[in-house]
């Protein structure tokens, strides 16, 4: 992570905290903020460290392939499911599992969620079998889940499973005196990549760097300095 402004060393203080114990962590923020890199900073210092680290993108999957992805199924469980498929709960045993954009998990999946969050257990798709999981849940949501609750969206008690720890990533917007930092690591990383020296940023252009309101947070900014480097024409930009 990069950033040394106040509101990121109150994440950085908060993630340590939370990846000492094995409480769910939730995380809070706008898309590209760097959800992925706290949860895998939350793995990473924790005991669990040695175990898989399994990601799951919940708003790229229909309901019925999310719930083979995360929990797998037997042979014959539908048309397609021509052998036996273990589930990403089933390979993140021992380790962090990261359920991504939560708040677009359907109300009917929701209630097999809740259930692994508090028996640790759950069946394949087409089985019967019940299965034991020790695996650490990390969610992340870049929607107000109290408000989904209200509108009747999300489950009210899996959204207290998942609100065990909260962490807030605040917007680029928000912390703008950590723009110099990102773009300096940005221009080496693409510098590098596209085998050409690291330009200069003009001092004007960084000033409007950090008044830019920046809607798509850091991935906003570092898809501008890799164009920018691609499209240099000198040594300063």
């Amino acid at each position: 992570m990069i950033g040394d402004s106040r509101p990121m060393r109150d994440v950085y203080r908060l993630t340590r905290r939370a990846a000492a114990s094995n409480a769910t962590v939730l995380l809070l923020g706008e898309t590209g903020t760097g959800k992925e890199l706290i949860a895998r900073a939350v793995h990473q210092l924790s005991a669990r460290a040695t175990g898989p680290f399994i990601r799951v993108n919940c708003g790229a999957l229909s309901e019925s392939l999310l719930e083979s992805e995360l929990f797998g199924h037997v042979k014959g469980a539908f048309t397609s499911a021509v052998d036996n498929r273990t589930g990403r709960f089933e390979a993140a045993h021992g380790g962090t599992i990261f359920l991504d954009e939560i708040n677009s998990v359907s109300y009917t999946l929701q209630v097999k969620l809740l259930r692994v969050l508090q028996e640790h257990e759950f069946e394949r798709v087409g089985d019967t079998k019940t299965i034991n999981v020790d695996c650490r849940i990390v969610a992340a949501t870049n929607r107000d889940l109290a408000d989904l609750v209200e509108q009747q969206q999300f489950r009210e008690d899996l959204y207290y499973r998942l609100n065990v720890i909260p962490v807030y990533l605040p917007p680029l917007r928000e912390r703008s005196d950590d723009i110099p930092a990102l773009v300096e690591f940005f221009v080496r990383k693409y510098a590098a990549e596209n085998d050409r020296p690291p330009p200069r940023i003009d001092a004007q252009a960084m000033r409007m760097l950090q008044m830019y309101a920046w809607p798509g947070n850091v991935r906003e900014l570092e898809n501008y300095v890799e164009r920018a480097i691609v499209l240099a024409a000198g040594e300063e930009v």
